[in-house]
Parts: C-alpha cells; sequence; structure tokens
C-alpha cells in the first residue's frame, strides 16, 4: 500500500504545470556553517537548485571558512554566490599537482561549468604548499562575472580553460607566483590589484588563433612581496597567446624586458602583447622586446570595451 501510495504521489507530482514544480525551488538561499541558514555547505546547496532555469537564484554565504572542492555544473544557470564579506567569506582547498600524480587541471579549489553565474564578496584560495601547480579558480563556462573576489595561491591560481569562454573580473585580488593567470578564454580584468609573490611571470595565455582577444588588463595595479625584482608580465603558453596592459600601474618589479618567448623563439612571430598607457616604474617600454607593441589609443580603446571583446561570431558545419 505505501508503496502505491509513492507511486501515485510521483504521479501527481509530474503532472503538475512547470510552474507549479518551479515553485518549490526556492530563489533565495542562505548557506550557514552554524546551522542558522538552508544548508551548512555550498556542494549542498548547489543540489537544491533547479537546472536549467530561467530566473535568476541568489546563493547568500555567510561569513566562514568552507573547506570544500566545489564543482559548479554546467545544468547551472543564472545564478549569484554572494558572500558577506571577501576576507571572511573563504572557500579553501589544497589539492596539489603532485600528490597522486594529479596534475594540473584536477587541483582546484572551485571549477566553474555553469553559465551566467555571478559571484560576490568571496575568497576562493588554494593553501597548498608550493610544491607544483595548484589551481583555486578553473572556470569551463561562459559569461562569468566575480566582482570583488579575492583569489589566493601560488603557481596557476586562476585557470581560464574553455577557449571562447567570456569573464569579467571586476575589483577583485589575484595573487600567485608563476603563471597564475593562464589559459584560452577570453578575459577582462578591471580595477584589480596582481600580486606576484616571486620571481617569474604573471600570465601564460593560450588564446587559440582564431580568437582575437585574450586576457586584457585595464586600470589594474601591479603590486609585489618585498624582494621580487624580475617579474615578467606574461608568457606564451601556447604560440598565439594574446595579452595587453592598459591604463594599469606597475611596480619597478616588472623587469624591462616585459615579455618572455616560453624559451622557443618560434612563439615570437605569433604572440600577440601589447601595452598602452601605463603608469609607474614597471612601465618603461624602451626596453621591451621588439615583438610586443604598443597600442594606439583607437585599438586600447576597443580592448576595454565589453561590447567588442565579448561579441562572437562563430559557425560550425560539420558537413564534409
Amino acid at each position: 500500500m505505501k508503496k502505491l501510495l509513492a507511486i501515485t504521489a510521483l504521479i501527481a507530482a509530474l503532472c503538475l504545470p512547470m510552474g507549479a514544480r518551479a515553485a518549490e525551488y526556492k530563489r533565495q538561499i542562505t548557506v550557514a556553517q552554524d546551522g542558522s541558514g538552508d544548508f551548512t555547505t555550498l556542494t549542498e546547496a548547489l543540489e537544491a537548485i533547479r537546472a536549467f532555469m530561467d530566473y535568476t537564484v541568489t546563493v547568500n554565504i555567510k561569513n566562514g571558512v568552507y573547506r570544500e572542492k566545489v564543482i559548479i555544473p554546467a545544468w547551472l544557470e543564472n545564478v549569484e554566490f554572494i558572500g558577506e564579506n571577501p576576507d571572511s567569506t573563504i572557500i579553501t582547498w589544497s589539492d596539489h599537482a603532485n600528490i597522486n600524480k594529479m596534475g594540473t587541471f584536477r587541483t582546484y579549489t572551485m571549477r566553474v561549468d555553469g553559465t551566467d553565474l555571478t559571484f560576490r564578496n568571496l575568497t576562493i584560495e588554494n593553501n597548498a604548499e608550493q610544491r607544483g601547480q595548484a589551481v583555486a579558480l578553473h572556470t569551463e563556462g561562459d559569461r562569468l562575472t566575480f566582482d570583488n573576489c579575492r583569489f589566493l595561491g601560488n603557481q596557476d591560481t586562476i585557470y581560464t580553460g574553455r577557449k571562447g569562454g567570456r569573464l569579467y573580473f571586476n575589483n577583485c585580488y589575484i595573487e600567485g607566483t608563476t603563471d597564475y593567470i593562464f589559459g584560452p578564454s577570453t578575459a577582462l580584468f578591471e580595477n584589480c590589484e596582481i600580486h606576484s609573490k616571486r620571481d617569474s611571470f604573471i600570465t601564460a595565455a593560450s588564446t587559440p588563433a582564431d580568437v582575437p582577444v585574450g586576457y586584457v588588463f585595464y586600470k589594474c595595479r601591479l603590486t609585489a612581496e618585498p624582494g621580487v625584482t624580475k617579474m615578467y608580465l606574461g608568457r606564451p603558453w601556447r604560440p598565439y597567446a594574446m595579452t595587453a596592459f592598459i591604463d594599469c600601474e606597475m611596480g619597478d618589479f616588472i623587469t624591462p624586458a616585459g615579455w618572455e618567448n616560453w624559451r622557443d623563439p618560434a612563439n615570437e612571430k605569433t604572440a600577440r602583447y601589447s601595452e598602452c598607457g601605463n603608469t609607474g616604474p614597471g612601465a618603461d617600454t624602451s626596453d621591451r622586446v621588439n615583438w610586443s607593441r604598443q597600442l594606439s589609443p583607437a585599438e586600447a580603446r576597443a580592448l576595454v570595451d565589453p561590447a567588442y571583446i565579448f561579441t562572437t561570431s562563430n559557425s560550425w558545419n560539420p558537413r564534409p
């Protein structure tokens, strides 16, 4: 009898209008470690969000240190993840590439596969010891916004993993040691602090040849730990890497050459590295490598315009 009742209830639920079933899902979810919210972990909260929504769900995350390895799945769209305070709302994990031959791409603290997502007032951290690559944020989604967030790590802090993915970082703090912003996506970093922890390379873009814009840093402040004296703006992880620094403030720890070819002179023929309007002792371009270039004001204006850099035209015909 109980089994029959359960089946009857399931059939009734499936027969409800879509609007009625959607009402079962909350549009405001609170995550709090002390039990005062709907869930105590972010991972639990993700399971309570309806797939492929056409409305916005806000996940409010209370202050706390959330020790979780988080995957935000591809079927989640139109979600806002809002922390109380970027200094006190911390999502952290500690995997690195040399744990059981894990490799770089499984080390993430948070992997974001969803689309049309916003993250605000959060810290995403990989606090692994410095024994290799250790990703804090790994993105595979599209149209992702990060506002007033902190990204803490060492080597490979942020991996922008999706070709054609579009990312916007505003008023964020990003720190690391080597190649700590890397990948093939298109990303605009605006009003961010980019903090280098030891002599090495800030970016390692792998922009595909058919993607016009890779990384653009606009009105950012480049800072460094005491003792850092030789930091490169970038090196090409793949041949057509594209990175531009526009109207940024650069300390004297930026090496005069500015850019490096990943020990492969062939990359100098394809890498797309440029600057315009930067200030500070590290912005002196008189000794820059001769295969980087200075943008014209018109070129620079286009590269800081989201309507330009985030508009794509991509066709596909699978027939031979």
